[in-house]
């Protein structure tokens, strides 16, 4: 007996081995191929990609274009002479506060008559503006002549000023002259009447060949609002209201003014383009003012299509 447990040991060892080793020569190479029901390669798409869509509505559209500005000192003011001849007398000196029409100086021009005489004709620079003689080149015996600049004037007057981009002005139906002005931690906000929307002229010169790229958009301080140069503020420009009007998001139009194009589902579900004549908008939303009706719905979103020409992007889409 002692023998035939010797043996039979080591043989039934090498059989469960021998299992084992099929076993894990099934897993390697012969997987199980049975399909679970709706995955893998008998799975079927269940869904499909549409694009969003939203109905026409109604509402209200304030159309308040806010521009960043700054609050600056006015434009130096030049002084000059109006008449020839020698200054006799200077009043005044640089950093000195003046009144415009003050007399900053005397000049003495003499004149020639036809007997061989001379007689003195005497003429004054004034200040061409109240504020601080922020220059002055004027001493006597100094001989000028008419149109000399000879100092300047730093008025003690403000102003606000901004930049309004070209496309922004598509949303002022007209040029305003006032807007709504908010100081940066300043007095409340004030009404800044003058308004002035200046967009400079193509020159000659190198720097100007390309034309303007943007509008200035200043008005002055109103007397009385007390400011500093440097502050940061706000120009608020109303562009307009537009009440119980139909709306759609800006996103779903081509075009921000007029006339437009807007996409719609077509009967068989394929987006249908829609020409609409467009109003006011805020920068969200944009009142439609043909060419749709409330309720109806739009593509969110104006669907992207491939250049014409483009195959790669046409194949990568069929």
């Amino acid at each position: 007996m002692a023998v035939f447990r010797r043996v039979l040991l080591p043989v039934f060892w090498l059989a469960i081995g021998a299992v084992a080793a099929v076993a894990l020569a099934k897993l390697a190479f012969f997987p199980d191929q049975t399909v679970t029901p709706g995955i893998g390669a008998g799975a079927e798409p269940t869904g499909a990609l549409s694009e969003p869509q939203v109905p026409v509505e109604r509402g209200t559209i304030v159309n308040d274009l806010e521009l960043p500005a700054t609050v600056s000192n006015d434009p130096a003011v030049a002084v000059t002479a109006f008449k020839a001849g020698v200054v006799v007398d200077v009043f005044a000196a640089e950093g000195k506060q003046v009144q415009a029409g003050a007399i900053l100086a005397s000049v003495r021009e003499q004149v020639s008559q036809d007997d061989g005489s001379t007689f003195d004709l005497w003429s004054e620079i004034v200040a061409p503006a109240t504020g601080t003689l922020s220059e002055l080149s004027l001493a006597p015996g100094q001989a000028i002549a008419p149109a000399d600049v000879v100092g300047a004037v730093a008025p003690a007057t403000f102003r606000i000023q901004g930049t309004i981009a070209p496309a922004d002005r598509y949303r002022l139906s007209t040029e305003p002259t006032e807007a709504q002005v908010a100081i940066a931690g300043g007095p409340a906000p004030f009404t800044c009447t003058g308004l002035v929307l200046e967009t400079p002229l193509a020159g000659l010169t190198a720097e100007s060949a390309e034309g303007p790229t943007s509008t200035t958009v200043r008005c002055p301080v109103p007397d009385g609002v007390r400011v500093f140069p440097g502050l940061g503020a706000t120009i608020t420009l109303s562009g307009g209201v537009a009440e119980d009007v139909l709306v759609v998001p800006m996103t779903a139009v081509l075009g921000s003014n007029e006339a437009g194009v807007v996409y719609v589902p077509g009967p068989d579900g394929t987006p249908e383009q829609r020409e609409v004549v467009l109003g006011l908008n805020d920068g969200e939303v944009i009142e439609v003012r043909e060419g749709l009706d409330e309720g109806e719905p739009v593509l969110e979103f104006v669907p992207v299509t491939p250049a014409e020409g483009d195959e790669t992007t046409a194949e990568a889409q069929g």
